[in-house]
């Protein structure tokens, strides 16, 4: 389920702080967004694959505490992404 080149490039274009930005909290989120709902599609189709489950469920948790040192240390970015991906209501 990894990202190609061009999508990853796309990801790090939208979401990039800076010009030279490839590797902030932002463009980690975006990434592991991207790659949580291309797998949680994987999975609809074969609920039996628990191994890529478990895989997801790590993302997740790294989603998660990547989003709390957002939201730590600058809470009006972390509103501006998680409406961006669309991620919480």
């Amino acid at each position: 389920m990894a990202l190609l080149q061009e999508k990853k490039q796309e990801i790090i274009n939208a979401f990039q702080v800076h010009t030279t930005d490839t590797g902030s909290s932002d463009v980690q989120v975006a990434m592991l967004t991207e790659r949580i709902s291309r797998l949680s599609n994987h999975l609809k189709t074969n609920k039996k694959d628990h191994s890529s489950r478990r895989g997801l469920l790590k993302m997740i948790g790294q989603r998660k505490s990547l989003l709390a040192y957002i939201q730590k240390h600058d809470n009006d970015r972390y509103r501006q992404l998680i409406t961006r991906l669309g991620i919480r209501g």
